[in-house]
C-alpha cells in the first residue's frame, strides 16, 4: 500500500509542476523551468516513462540536461526570476504584512538571487568552442 502511495504521490507532483509549466510558458509572472525541472525529477521517482519523455523533448529537454549535467542556467531566466523577486519584494513591503516578514523574506530572496547568478550560464566546454570558432 505503502508504494502505491508513493507512486501517486510523485506521479501528482509530476503533472501539477509540469502544467504550471506549461502554464507558464505564455505567463510572464510563473516560471517555466523550475517547475519543468521539478516535474522531471519527481516523475524519475515514480514516473521514469514521463522522465524519459521529458528528457527526450526538443523544447524541455536540453534545458533539464543541462541542469542536471552542469547546474546550467540560463541568463533569460536569471533576468526574469531576479525580476520576479524583486517585483514580490516591493509588493511585499507596500503591503500590510508584518515588519519581520518584510525584512526576512526580502533578505532571503537576495540569498537566492546571489546564488542563481553564481550558476552557470553555460558549460565549459561550449565557451572553449564559442572562443574557436
Amino acid at each position: 500500500m505503502w508504494r502505491y502511495s508513493r507512486i501517486v504521490f510523485w506521479r501528482t507532483l509530476a503533472l501539477l509542476s509540469l502544467l504550471l509549466g506549461i502554464i507558464g510558458i505564455p505567463l510572464p509572472v510563473l516560471p517555466t523551468v523550475p517547475f519543468i525541472l521539478l516535474s522531471a525529477w519527481s516523475a524519475g521517482k515514480g514516473w521514469p516513462a514521463l522522465e524519459q519523455r521529458l528528457l527526450a523533448h526538443p523544447k524541455l529537454g536540453p534545458p533539464i540536461v543541462a541542469w542536471r549535467q552542469y547546474g546550467i542556467v540560463p541568463r533569460r531566466a536569471k533576468y526574469l526570476a531576479s525580476a520576479m523577486m524583486l517585483l514580490s519584494a516591493a509588493l511585499l513591503v507596500l503591503s500590510a504584512a508584518p515588519v519581520l516578514l518584510k525584512w526576512l523574506l526580502p533578505c532571503f530572496l537576495l540569498l537566492v538571487a546571489v546564488w542563481l547568478w553564481r550558476r552557470p550560464e553555460q558549460h565549459n566546454q561550449d565557451l572553449i568552442d564559442d572562443k574557436t570558432h
